[in-house]
């Protein structure tokens, strides 16, 4: 059998695909962190994603046809960039779609001369925050404007000469 792992940039039609994935990712994200309520993530419909992926640069990771991972990148208009709505599949954790998913951000963001790139997280989400560092980000800061202490991690890309 031949298997296949493919990063694209999200089409229209991938809009409730990317969905899927945001739901079950962030559901895991708020029961790992212990968070209640509801986040933006969750809220967010089909035709706000289908804006997302006309209007920022979304990606989408199939494994032999099956869309799982997604991750959002907005260039802002000082240059630096915004990596948001990212998230994995859970029957494909772990098996380095998400390293893969930013290695791309990273090409693209080094490609279009971007110089500092920012997320937020949960900083008591250990992992991700760990993974977060393994990738060259580090926490700037933290707040508590949701209602819990989320940290602002950034990465510093050094352009190429």
């Amino acid at each position: 059998m031949n298997y296949s792992f493919i990063i694209r940039r999200a089409e229209l039609q991938d809009a409730e695909a990317v969905k899927g994935i945001l739901q079950q990712s962030f559901k895991k994200y708020m029961s790992d962190t212990g968070l209640t309520g509801t986040m933006e993530a969750l809220e967010e419909s089909v035709e706000s994603i289908t804006d997302a992926i006309d209007g920022s640069l979304v990606y989408i990771a199939f494994i032999d046809s099956v869309p799982v991972g997604t991750i959002r990148i907005n260039i802002l208009p000082d240059g630096t960039a915004y990596i948001s709505r990212f998230g994995v599949n859970l029957n494909y954790h772990n098996i380095g779609i998400g390293k893969s998913l930013m290695n791309l951000a990273d090409k693209v963001l080094e490609a279009k001369g971007v110089k500092k790139a920012c997320l937020h997280t949960a900083s008591k989400y250990r992992d991700l925050v760990r993974f977060y560092y393994g990738r060259g980000f580090y926490i700037d800061s933290t707040s508590k404007d949701r209602g819990y202490v989320r940290a602002l991690m950034v990465k510093e890309y050094q352009l190429k000469k």
